[in-house]
Formats: C-alpha cells, structure tokens, sequence
C-alpha cells in the first residue's frame, strides 16, 4: 500500500491557511460589535509588515502548488525545512502573545490548534523527504 504523503500535505497546508486566516478574522470580530481593533501601540507605516503578512500566505500557497506536481528530493527538502520555519514561527507567535495584555485565551487557543496542525506536517514532511518514489528505487537497482 502506498502513503500519499503530497494529498497529506496538501491537505494539512489548507488545513493550516484556513486557520490562519481564522485568526486574522477573530482579531477583527470586535469590528462587528463596534468595538475597535486599534492596538495602543502605533506604528507609522505598516507597509513592511502587509508585504510580511503577503509572503507568509503565499509561501504555503505556493508550497501547495508545487507538492502537487513534483517529488524532486531537492524540493522536498527545501519543502521540510519550510515547514519547520513555519512551526518555529507559530511558536513564537503564541510566546509573545501570552505576554499581550489582555490575552486573548481563543486566539491562544487556535494558535495552539495550528501549531499542532503545523507538527503534524513536520512529520509527514519529514516522512516524504526520507520517502524513496518506487519508479526510482527501481531504476537504481537495475542500473550497472
């Protein structure tokens, strides 16, 4: 039986997105109560931090896309190494906003939720980069 580790990842990075664009929603939810969102805090121009927000989604997205039509050792390496980019941010994430006052237990509560999400893909990730694609192994065992 085969292990379809790229419908695993491809699944788990939808997975992922979906809740992150869920947390950026919860933060706006108070919009809809007419409360504000404004943080005390504030930045002038906040440019760099749209264009941090930009590639933090399109780098899974763009991981999606490439999972689905290649296997290429070269890319499943740099794939795994993505992936545990993105769970030592996650982490991170929810380390600092413990130290947010007040802290918004839901919010830590879904973080959590995607960074357990994110060590599941750590795992099949990993699994996939050790992965040897049968047609290959094949190959080099009859090759002299």
């Amino acid at each position: 039986m085969s292990v379809n580790y790229q419908g695993k990842i491809i699944t788990l990075w939808t997975t992922f997105l979906l809740g992150t664009i869920f947390h950026t929603d919860l933060g706006l939810m108070p919009l809809f109560h007419g409360k504000s969102v404004a943080h005390s805090h504030e930045i002038g121009d906040i440019s760099w931090v749209m264009w941090l927000m930009l590639a933090f989604f399109v780098l899974p997205m763009f991981a999606i896309i490439a999972t689905a039509f290649t296997e290429s050792k070269r890319f499943r390496v740099a794939h795994f190494g993505l992936t545990v980019f993105y769970s030592v941010m996650n982490l991170l994430h929810i380390i600092l906003d413990l130290f947010v006052t007040p802290i918004a237990w839901y919010q830590i509560t879904l973080m959590v939720i995607l960074f357990a999400i994110g060590l599941l893909l750590n795992v099949v990730s990993f699994q996939w980069m050790q992965h040897h694609p049968r047609g290959k192994r094949l190959q080099e065992q009859v090759s002299f």
